[in-house]
């Protein structure tokens, strides 16, 4: 494949029918999805030997991230939800307080307690030696 080729390739693959969608309208209403499109290529030539060889590349990842909604003459933006990104982040805070419950049971069977108290005692001491750094930095 030639460079040009290439190029005119990633052109036509970035463009702003990628981003904005067709607009389509209903009972007075016009919807203009929207795209996240993010792209990248590389290519390289080797002129070692009779023929000069090479190759390259172009990939493109588009996400939706919303619609323009056009009703009477006014518009606004509807963001697209991502569930994927709302599950992962649930079970990352899940695996989170399965790991903090799973060591505070592992210090009540070795017969530590965790007490409020201890607790708040410890983290004033934190926050006591953060102040004492703090004043070296000024």
């Amino acid at each position: 494949m030639e460079l040009q080729e290439l190029l005119s390739g990633a052109r036509d693959v970035v463009s702003v029918k990628r981003v904005y969608g067709d607009p389509y309208e209903k009972n007075g209403l016009t919807v203009i999805p929207a795209a996240a499109v993010r792209g990248g290529g590389g290519g390289g030539l080797d002129e070692k030997g009779d023929a000069p060889s090479g190759g390259g590349g172009f990939g493109v990842a588009a996400r939706p991230s919303g619609a323009w909604i056009i009703e009477d003459g006014e518009v606004t933006w509807k963001p697209a939800v991502d569930v994927n990104r709302i599950v992962l982040g649930g079970q990352v805070i899940a695996l989170a307080a399965i790991l903090v419950a799973g060591r505070v049971l592992r210090g009540h069977q070795r017969g530590r307690r965790h007490s409020l108290v201890g607790i708040a005692a410890s983290a004033a001491a934190l926050a006591r030696t953060a102040n004492r750094f703090s004043r070296f930095r000024r």
